[in-house]
């Protein structure tokens, strides 16, 4: 019988040394952090098949975790929180949660949702990997960017940018999704961010590289921008920007 690792992170220890018997004597092999930036740490060093994340962890907190996890991995999470309102549940799945179980619970329910999320989910993919063999791979424990053979340190918001573009190699990701899906902006304000982060992100690729012409990001013209792996063609249907300016700092800016 294989023997899953569940990572649980939970900073409650009475809770905690019950969770850990229950999980062992089902079979599972538990492991532990009682703090948030330990549940990352673990998460990558150790791969688990599977995650119960407290929301209340100190340092950071579970949504934290969640928000990290998901640039990490597939990973199934079950959230297991004390908070039973109905947004709580609704924020947590929309953040990538795959299940939600409130305090106070009963084991064998417990039980009954880690099996269920074991069952039906495929293996979990992680996140790091070469990108299309044109040199750049991400690197999500450090937050970071290896491009051409050099890392460039990236901020928070520049690698979640970065990987948005890449995960959607190719296709042009509009202004106003970036802002919904990377500053959580779905009202569209502050448009000026975009343009500004993504100089800043192609800036650091460029000194990185050592070679001012060294970029994969590309901005459309009153669309927004995209990841275009070197040699590859624009889509067809999408317009391609003016001459000279497929790289200049308002390409893809769409105005207030």
């Amino acid at each position: 019988m294989t023997r899953f690792r569940i990572l649980l992170a939970e900073d409650d220890p009475d809770l905690t040394l019950a969770l850990r018997v229950l999980l062992t004597r089902s079979g599972y092999e538990p492991l532990h952090a009682p703090d948030g930036r330990e549940a990352l740490r673990l998460l990558f060093a150790e791969r688990p098949a599977l995650m119960i994340l407290d929301i209340g962890l100190p340092g950071l907190d579970g949504w934290e975790v969640l928000e990290r996890t998901r640039d990490l991995s597939d990973l199934p999470v079950l959230l297991l929180t004390a908070r039973g309102a109905e947004s709580d549940r609704v924020r947590g799945l929309r953040a990538g949660a795959d299940d939600y179980l409130p305090k106070p619970f009963g084991n064998d329910e417990l039980l009954a949702r880690v099996e269920a999320l074991l069952r039906r989910t495929a293996p979990t993919h992680w996140a790091g990997e070469t990108y299309g063999g044109d040199g750049l791979r991400l690197v999500p424990e450090r937050r970071s960017a290896v491009w051409q053979g050099h890392e460039a340190r990236l901020s928070d918001i520049e690698y979640r940018l970065l990987q948005l573009l890449v995960r959607n190699r190719g296709r042009v990701i509009t202004t106003d999704q970036l802002l919904d899906r990377v500053w959580d902006d779905p009202e569209g304000t502050g448009r000026e961010r975009v343009k500004f982060a993504v100089l800043r992100l192609r800036r650091k690729l460029r000194q990185a590289a050592g070679d001012e012409a060294a970029d994969p990001l590309e901005a459309v013209r009153g669309l927004g921008y995209r990841y275009r792996p070197e040699g590859a063609e624009p889509p067809e249907g999408l317009p391609e920007d003016a001459p000279g300016g497929s790289h200049g700092p308002d390409a893809g800016d769409q105005g207030p």
